[in-house]
């Protein structure tokens, strides 16, 4: 843990890791390491690239349980989404209030193809719960979509509680703001799809999409490129997708982003993403303490169980701009959206950040006086 904790180098201040997270230590030096690499180009070296694939492929699955050879990378979280959307026969049940690539996903790919049609859940508040869905869960309903973590409440889902109301329809998660530092049980998902830019802290162009048997059969893999085949660089014939993950292959993936996220990946397995998810916890029950302390409104959820490292703000409307100012002046970096005022908490948080928030705390209830 102290050497993972060690491979945090941003400056003080940083409460931002829901947007992105800065570079991990490891992923920059495998960054730097791969561009020498390339720049230099000398004979036998290039090889290292084709290698990079499997063993990002590898480091996702000892992270997650899945079997490599389900997985496939991604160069991002929409792209793995779309790829789902538009495979896609039926209807989907997922909350319009989900972050935007969600719904945009599913609306495009019934735009395009008609083949699946989207159902809008009701929540409570944005929290999709099992018990909302088995309310709302029409026998048409072909998968169900959900955040594992949404974005702008912080709410950390039930996705056991999901499967177990939804039986044997496909469960489609986009899990970029829990992937790396929730403990999740991902067997129970038919696709999970994460970035590595935010809390894994692996640069943008990561990514991973991880399909069940299930899945692998009842999707189509409408954008199956040129490497999504059986055998690499198929000649004078156009062939059939492979079956499984890699039919959802577009082109070869970046292998620095690959050696970037499967670096970081490898330093969770062997740290332990509980163990990360513990020191997470912690954070996050320091940063609600000390709103607390100024009476500064908690909108997010203070048990544990339905949270992973979003803390969000609330402020009275005719505050929000004022207790933004007061982060932003105290040199904090965090994300104001929709009225609310959202604090990212990772594994790691010095002393001198936390004592940056008193004082924009201390700010904001002097101003907010007035």
């Amino acid at each position: 843990m102290d050497d993972y904790l060690a491979g945090f180098g941003e400056e003080p201040g940083y409460l931002d890791f829901a947007r992105v997270g800065p570079l991990a230590r490891v992923a920059a030096e495998e960054t730097l390491a791969f561009t020498q690499v390339l720049e230099r180009a000398r004979h036998g070296s290039m090889d290292a690239f084709r290698d990079q694939d499997r063993r990002l492929r590898d480091a996702a699955s000892a992270l997650t349980g899945i079997a490599a050879d389900r997985i496939v990378a991604i160069p991002n979280t929409t792209t793995g989404l779309m790829h789902a959307m538009f495979g896609l026969t039926g209807t989907v049940l997922l909350s319009p209030a989900e972050f935007p690539s969600v719904p945009i996903a599913a609306v495009r790919a019934n735009e395009a193809l008609h083949s699946v049609q989207p159902a809008w859940l009701e929540t409570d508040h944005g929290k999709v719960t099992p018990g909302l869905i088995r309310e709302q869960l029409e026998a048409n309903v072909a998968a169900v979509a959900v955040s594992l973590v949404d974005s702008r409440t912080g709410y950390l889902c039930d996705l056991e509680g999901i499967r177990q109301v939804i039986g044997d329809r496909l469960l489609i998660v986009d899990a970029i703001q829990g992937f790396g530092i929730v403990d999740a049980p991902w067997e129970v998902a038919d696709v999970v799809v994460s970035g590595g830019q935010k809390w894994c802290r692996a640069g943008w162009g990561t990514g991973v999409m991880a399909l069940s048997e299930r899945a692998a059969e009842r999707l189509t893999p409408v954008f199956s490129g040129y490497t999504g085949t059986v055998d690499d660089e198929v000649w004078d014939e156009v062939p059939s997708p492979a079956p499984g993950a890699r039919a959802f292959r577009v082109s070869n993936p970046d292998p620095i982003a690959g050696a970037r996220f499967a670096a970081v990946l490898e330093e969770l397995s062997e740290v332990g993403v509980e163990a990360v998810n513990s020191r997470v916890a912690e954070n996050v029950s320091r940063v609600i303490d000390l709103a607390d302390e100024f009476a500064v409104p908690v909108a997010s959820s203070r048990d544990e169980r339905e949270r992973a490292g979003i803390v969000v703000l609330e402020p009275e409307p005719e505050q929000v701009t004022v207790l933004t100012a007061s982060l932003h002046n105290h040199g904090l970096t965090t994300t104001t959206r929709l009225g609310t005022v959202r604090l990212s908490v990772h594994a790691a948080l010095d002393e001198e950040t936390v004592e940056m928030l008193r004082g924009a705390f201390v700010s904001f209830n002097t101003a907010a006086a007035y």
